[in-house]
């Protein structure tokens, strides 16, 4: 039993220690950051700004209530277009930092020198057209010698 979890220890800290798995938490916790970055830009920047353009409208306070008294439930359909629009800024500064990221590695990546041919290892027989070894003297499908 013993022997299984320090197996199962050891395989745990071999999985946890691969680089994709470290790279993959620090994108996630840069990406938790990020988003407070673009929630921020569009509550404290944009929102404004559209509610300026558009007379003083409010997105956040765009509700339906559902249902009479105290305690109805909202549908809060302001506060989704506030979150189409962080995902579509999200999206398009993402994509625009990976077409950068692609732009510098193509100028710093060394041109590929093209692949040598191989040399054939076959060659056919004159005599029954079959592939054959490069060093043979002799076919082995219809036994004729050659060169």
């Amino acid at each position: 039993m013993k022997k299984e979890r320090k197996k199962l220890s050891a395989e745990f800290k071999e999985f946890v220690m691969r680089g994709n798995v470290i790279d993959l938490a620090v994108g996630v916790i840069i990406g938790g950051a990020f988003q407070a970055i673009v929630n921020s830009l569009v509550n404290d920047v944009i929102m404004p700004i559209i509610s300026l353009l558009t007379g003083g409208i409010d997105f956040s306070s765009w509700q339906a209530v559902l249902g009479e008294g105290e305690n109805a439930a909202t549908l809060n359909y302001g506060n989704f277009i506030s979150a189409v629009l962080n995902f579509l800024i999200m999206a398009a500064v993402i994509f625009a930092f990976i077409k950068l990221i692609n732009g510098i590695t193509n100028k710093v990546k060394k041109p590929e020198k093209p692949a040598e041919p191989e040399k054939p290892t076959t060659k056919v027989c004159p005599y029954c057209k079959s592939e054959i070894a490069l060093e043979a003297t002799r076919c082995p499908h219809c036994t004729s010698e050659v060169e």
